[in-house]
């Protein structure tokens, strides 16, 4: 009985101490708008920004997400009637205490002038914020270096300069 007893207690134990499985909480990037890069980028004359909207979801390792940023209209550049990054997230990383996140995925890149890539890497830094404190920061990877707006020449990629939200906004939660 006595036996019994000590293996009931280190079985109690066991459990007691056990991982406990906590479902880890989503996290979800969000936002849509209109952002100025408050600078003439392609020297037209007009201040450069874009049309943006994306969301994500990040939950237990599995991603969920769509992102689009299209300079077109009254945001358009380098002369194009038509600049659209459009395509899954497939990647994130987002700090919602500091209001900061990343996403990453393939996009899809059209020029509107018959002009269209596809299976194109691109990034897109994210801060929290409404008009004139959300910002964003898109590179279009491995396309476009050295095109007006490319902001480190050389790397092969098309690195835009930092947007500020101009209308709307970018949640981070």
């Amino acid at each position: 009985m006595r036996r019994f007893s000590a293996l009931l207690a280190v079985a109690a134990v066991a459990v007691l101490l056990a991982p406990v499985a906590v479902a880890e909480a989503p996290v979800v990037v969000s936002g849509g708008g209109t952002g100025t890069f408050g600078a003439d980028l392609d020297g037209d004359g007009d201040i450069d920004g874009s049309h943006f909207g994306f969301g994500a979801t990040f939950a237990s390792g599995s991603m969920r997400g769509h992102f689009e940023c299209q300079m077109a209209g009254n945001t358009d550049i380098l002369g194009l009637p038509l600049m659209a990054v459009e395509g899954k997230v497939s990647g994130e990383s987002a700090n919602p205490g500091a209001g900061t996140a990343m996403l990453t995925g393939i996009a899809t890149v059209n020029l509107a002038n018959g002009t269209k890539f596809t299976d194109v890497e691109y990034t897109v830094q994210l801060w929290e914020g409404g008009r004139g404190v959300g910002r964003l920061k898109l590179t279009v990877i491995g396309a476009f270096d050295v095109v007006p707006g490319d902001t480190i020449p050389g790397n092969g990629n098309y690195d835009l300069p930092v947007e500020t939200v101009a209308t709307g906004q970018i949640k981070i939660h």
